[in-house]
């Protein structure tokens, strides 16, 4: 079967990209840059460089798709996912550097929301990630996705998972000692609470054990991995499989959205949200989207939902073995299952990877071993936030007072640095 397609799409995306970055570069867009943020437009520079580098890239090989011959083989396999891909990009440039901005200018000109003191772009998230996901969902189940772009939008997901192992390499062993016990707590609990209850449910309510398990693994767990792993477990049928994966995305779905429209409202930090979101989602997927929704323009949200997340996926094992069990108990006639052999086969791969990224990034073999440590979870503070030349001056000025050697050593690197560099420093200075 030859899969790559003779469609002009990919040659079209291509000159597309290559006419926003004229238009940009050359100055043509300038009137309408200034209406969409003026000074404070921020995606100038990507406009300008993108979309070219790209957009050769897709007109070369839409020309080659739309003229040349193809025959069956493996580059004729994995070059029919490139218009998918180019697809997407170019649907992410549109929405990011137009349709975001564009929302924003009209949500500015309604003015401020009651006695919140914020635009509703913001209290609603309507950042580019939001944008982009509810472009997507329209994209799929109104217009949907055309033949020759169905391959690229398949490996998306591939993207996705690629994109957690590689989000390994952002951790240290130093940073997570604030927020690892924590994560363990908050996920242990909600995970066996979550679980039993659901089982507890379903018994009150008649449901079958095999609905229940795979139910419960699902909504207690992980989402889709957790209920995949879980149905052989406990003998699932493919209806009650397909059930409970649904009730799960479209509940994963409703909170994505939800979710930063919640913790704009309150007001919580990015540690806070992040830890909330990879409580509270079950779909890694959905966790991360949720995370980029709320602070579209940095990583520390992602960073702390994910690894919430991970811990919460390390559980899986001991569920799995917990409804064999359980499984096995209230059926007269269940037949024996090889529960290790579940796991082994269908534990998520991406979550070793993920595992395996954070180790070498402990030993330092993508950045210092002590890397990414603070009060602030990566301590990457604005230099608008850190202290000024004044503020260091009266603090050397007055550190003659301290007598204490801990308090002497903590005020030292608060000077040298400009910031509190860890919790013990801020511990030690409040004090």
């Amino acid at each position: 079967m030859v899969y790559t397609k003779k469609h002009p799409a990919l040659l079209i995306i291509g000159v597309i990209m290559l006419a926003i970055w004229y238009l940009a570069d050359s100055g043509l867009m300038a009137p309408y840059i200034e209406h969409l943020g003026g000074k404070k437009y921020k995606y100038l520079s990507e406009m300008t460089s993108l979309p070219l580098y790209f957009g050769v890239i897709a007109a070369v090989i839409g020309a080659w798709q739309l003229f040349g011959n193809h025959k069956e083989g493996h580059w004729d396999y994995y070059s029919s996912s490139i218009a998918g891909g180019m697809f997407i990009l170019l649907i992410a440039m549109v929405v990011r550097w137009f349709v975001a901005p564009e929302v924003a200018v009209v949500s500015k000109a309604m003015g401020e929301v009651g006695a919140t003191g914020a635009h509703i772009h913001k209290l609603l998230g309507l950042n580019y990630v939001v944008l982009g996901i509810l472009a997507g969902i329209i994209i799929v189940n109104v217009f949907r996705v055309p033949e020759w772009a169905q391959n690229g939008v398949r490996l998306s997901r591939l993207g996705l998972k690629t994109g957690v192992i590689l989000l390994g390499t952002l951790y240290s062993a130093a940073e997570l000692r604030n927020l690892g016990g924590l994560s363990i707590i908050m996920i242990g609990f909600f995970v066996l609470g979550s679980v039993g209850m659901v089982l507890w449910l379903g018994s009150r309510r008649n449901v079958p054990n095999s609905m229940g398990g795979v139910l419960s693994a699902g909504m207690g767990v992980c989402g889709v991995s957790a209920t995949v792993a879980a149905a052989p477990v406990v003998q699932a049928k493919s209806v009650e499989i397909a059930y409970t994966i649904g009730t799960i995305l479209l509940w994963g779905v409703g909170c994505m959205f939800a979710f930063p429209i919640i913790g704009n409202l309150l007001g919580m930090s990015h540690v806070q949200f992040g830890a909330w979101a990879g409580t509270g989602i079950l779909n890694s997927a959905q966790v991360a989207g949720a995370a980029l929704a709320y602070q579209p323009d940095g990583i520390e949200t992602l960073k702390v939902a994910e690894i919430f997340n991970i811990t919460r996926v390390l559980v899986l094992p001991i569920i799995v073995l917990w409804l064999a069990v359980w499984y096995v108990k209230r059926e007269e006639h269940a037949t024996g299952v090889n529960a290790g052999r579940v796991i082994f086969e269908k534990f998520p791969v991406f979550v070793l990877g993920f595992i395996l990224m954070f180790a070498l990034s402990t030993t330092g073999i993508f950045a210092p071993a002590q890397h990414y440590k603070g009060k602030y979870f990566d301590n990457n503070i604005k230099e608008s936030k850190m202290l000024t030349a004044e503020d260091v001056s009266l603090l050397q000025s007055e550190a003659g007072k301290i007598q204490r050697a801990d308090q002497q050593e903590a005020l030292g690197r608060l000077i040298d640095n400009r910031k509190i560099m860890s919790p013990d420093d801020d511990a030690t200075t409040g004090s």
